[in-house]
């Protein structure tokens, strides 16, 4: 089965496809802990995806194609796959098609997942990483025990620069710029199935399983 996960930020698409790929025994293609990851080793594409990222902006195309490309040529890949955050533009989706054909393969099911706008603010904005271990929390919805402690390791929890406030609220134009007109894309395919992701993660996961 091969799946795309529609959404805003901090809707919980990352969280939903790995639950979805344990299920399915496929891989969860996520572009943006790709291009973490690339930055963290210090290769040129994600030094270069960074900057974006953290001001909000969408990374170029033709950066984000080619690792999703160079990805989807693995042979985990060939019993299908999950895509958490690409495509994310009209010419993203237009050179996955181009990919899908080449390799005489096809999208089976995108899912859009919707929440509020204010409701992705607190979501993301709220949200701390343990820099030792890499756990997460919220404060207002997953408080750690002793405020900016993990409670795992014990390690100092950091808000990420891409989660402030006011980069979600650019994330936020962004998306219904670049990322909304993907739906009426897909909805004209006859691929397209919305989910209310508005609930806790479990209720939301039963939403999806029941449209897939």
């Amino acid at each position: 089965m091969r799946l795309i996960l529609l959404g805003p930020p901090g809707v919980g698409k990352g969280t939903q496809a790995r639950k979805l790929a344990e299920k399915y025994c496929i891989p969860q293609i996520s572009t943006g802990d790709m291009l973490r990851d690339a930055f963290q080793k210090g290769h040129e594409l994600g030094l270069k995806a960074r900057s974006y990222m953290d001001s909000g902006k969408l990374v170029p195309d033709d950066v984000v194609i080619g690792i999703v490309e160079e990805r989807l040529r693995m042979n985990d890949c060939e019993s299908g796959w999950i895509l958490d955050g690409f495509p994310r533009t009209i010419q993203q989706a237009g050179a996955l098609d181009v990919m899908l054909k080449n390799n005489k393969s096809d999208i089976d099911h995108v899912l859009s997942l919707e929440v509020r706008e204010d409701e992705v603010v607190k979501r993301i904005s709220g949200r701390r990483s343990c820099e030792s271990c890499q756990n997460t929390f919220n404060i207002y919805f997953s408080v750690p025990k002793m405020d900016g402690v993990c409670d795992s390791c014990g390690g100092r929890l950091i808000q990420r620069s891409d989660d402030k406030e006011e980069t979600v609220r650019e994330r936020m134009r962004v998306y219904r710029e670049n990322t909304e007109p993907l739906i009426r894309y897909y909805q004209d395919r006859g691929i397209l199935k919305s989910v209310n992701a508005n609930g806790g993660i479990g209720g939301v996961f039963d939403l999806i399983c029941s449209r897939l």
